[in-house]
This record gives C-alpha cells, structure tokens and sequence, in this order.
C-alpha cells in the first residue's frame, strides 16, 4: 500500500475511527477540531496532506454540527490541496428524507448529497444506506457502498449454530420493502431461507398502527433484520406479534442504532431477547441491556485499503 494518504476523524465516532486506523495499520491523522461558545465549528489540519488522498471518517447523526464539521472539513482539505477526498460517512444521515410524499416537502438527502458535491467531496464511503437510490443524487462523487450484511451472517453462524443446524431459525422483515434485504440473510445463512413479514400500516411518524404476520415462525427463533432502529416502536410491536404467534425467542440485527426517544425504555419493555447492532453511529451512549454491538470497523478498513489500491470493492459483499 503506497503512504499517499491519511486518514482522519471528525469526532463524531472515533471509537469506529480508531478500529478502522488499526485495520489498516496507520495511526489517525493529526487534527484540530473545537466548538467554539456560540457553537461555531473550526476544523484545522495539523500535518501536511498536500497532493494526499484524505480520507474523513464522520458519521452525520444529530446533532447537526455533524454535518457541519464535515463540510468544512472538506473546504479545509482542498484549501490544502490534497489531491482527492473521501467522505467515509458510516451514518448517512436524512437518508430517510429520500422522496417527496407531500406537496412543498424537502428531498432532504438529495439536498445533502448536493451538499457534499458542491464542497469537494470526490468519493463517498457509506453503509446501508435507506435506499441505494441515494447515490443517484450525487452528480461529482461517486457512493460506493458497503453492507453489514457479511459482519452480520458471520457472526450469526457462530451465535445460531444450534438452531441453524435443527433448522429452527427464520428470518423476519419488519415490512415489505425490507422484504429483499431479508431474504438476503435467509438464503445466505439456511437451505431452507424461511423467511417471514409482518405488514405495518404507518399513520404518524414514529408510530405503528397495526402489524400482521405472514409466514410461520411457530416454535422457531425469529431473527428480525432492518437496517435502522429508531424510537423502537416497530420492533416492540413486532415483537409481541412474533411472540404471539408462537417464536420460541426473538432476536433483531440493525445496521444502524439510531435510538432516538424512548427507544431504550421499549427495548427494555418488549418480549426481545437481544438486538444485535453496529457500530456506524458511536456506541459512547446509553444503550439498553439487551444491545449487543458488532463492529464493522473491519470491513471499513478493508475498504479504504481497496480504495488506495485501486481494488474492486465488491469481494466485500459476501460472508466467508
């Protein structure tokens, strides 16, 4: 691996940006980051990355300064001339602001993808994104994506060894359009690929009115897969229907633990025995006892590795 490139955090998860350095076997580059009293951002690059391919490691969850730190980070990288920038975005946040469903509403990760374009950003380094459609707003970098689906299903082959042997495990989508991801699990991890849906009928943000369970799931282990958990109102509810439908035990894998509210609160209260999440947003919080968090430092590092050398990401996608 050539040295023409360094790597650097932003701060809103070094604890990932330090696995991702000790992946690839550089320390984190030396950088100034403070938050002025009025709450003003200040970036300063403390070593020279003239004619470098910089890499910003910054996942964009609240609070907005994320997003703030990031695009200044950006002017303060061309404004050193570094020869291409990398925005390695774990956490792509508004991802779910991907479409208008109202009249005069904001497409509101189009917005940021412009955003990003329009401060330098040549690549963009994310995880699981909502929709891969996303990568269609950005018209100078180019997205390259990455799943945590590989971390995932390895790890899963190990903790569900027993039931995947006596085939007593079946993977559940939290809604239709999670429907394809599921069965990406499903067919990865069983011959059989079971795989089960509960249908939602949304009225309010956040809120879940109604679920209905297609498939059987009676006197199996339900694994539930999304790729992000928010107020956990959905998965409390699904849950109980899984439960109520006669799972033995019911698990749930997220890409992103968003958990915003009284997501640990439900957590705690709902009939779920683990929730398995990654660490895309830091896990320097309060997390709810039944969180387990798997690192996807890793496959990041592996990436950026590919990305210096000019190698295909797409050895990545699969589980061993």
């Amino acid at each position: 691996m050539t040295s023409d490139f360094a790597v650097f955090s932003l701060g809103s998860n070094d604890p990932l940006a330090q696995k991702i350095a000790s992946k690839m076997g550089v320390k984190l580059g030396q950088i100034k980051l403070k938050t002025f009293s009025d709450g003003e951002q200040y970036v300063q690059f403390e070593e020279n990355i003239r004619g470098k391919s910089v890499f910003l490691i910054q996942s964009t969850n609240p609070p907005a300064e994320n997003w703030t730190r990031l695009f200044i980070a950006l002017d303060a990288a061309r404004g050193a001339s570094a020869r291409e920038v990398t925005a390695v975005i774990p956490y792509f946040g508004y991802a779910r602001q991907e479409r208008k469903s109202k009249p005069r509403e904001a497409i509101s990760a189009r917005a940021f993808a412009m955003l990003l374009d329009t401060m330098g950003a040549d690549h963009v380094l994310a995880m699981d994104l909502h929709t891969d459609s996303i990568g269609g707003f950005f018209r100078k970098a180019n997205m390259d994506y990455l799943y945590a689906r590989p971390v995932f299903i390895n790890f899963f082959k190990d903790f569900f060894k027993n039931e995947l042997a006596e085939n007593k495990l079946v993977v559940v989508s939290p809604d239709v359009g999670g429907a394809a991801r599921a069965q990406s699990y499903a067919k990865r991890m069983m011959e059989s690929a079971d795989l089960a849906i509960i249908h939602k009928e949304r009225e309010l943000p956040n809120q879940v009115a109604k679920v209905r369970l297609v498939g059987d799931v009676k006197g199996k282990v339900a694994l539930i897969i999304d790729d992000m958990l928010d107020t956990c109102g959905t998965l409390a509810k699904a849950s109980e229907l899984l439960k109520a439908s006669g799972a033995t035990a019911v698990y749930a894998a997220v890409t992103h633990g968003v958990l915003s509210g009284p997501a640990n609160e439900r957590l705690d209260a709902a009939p779920i025995d683990k929730v398995f999440i990654t660490d895309t947003i830091s896990p320097e919080r309060k997390l709810s006892s039944k969180i387990q968090v798997i690192s996807v430092g890793d496959i990041f590092g592996d990436a950026i590795k590919r990305i210096v050398s000019d190698e295909s990401l797409s050895a990545l996608f699969e589980a061993e």
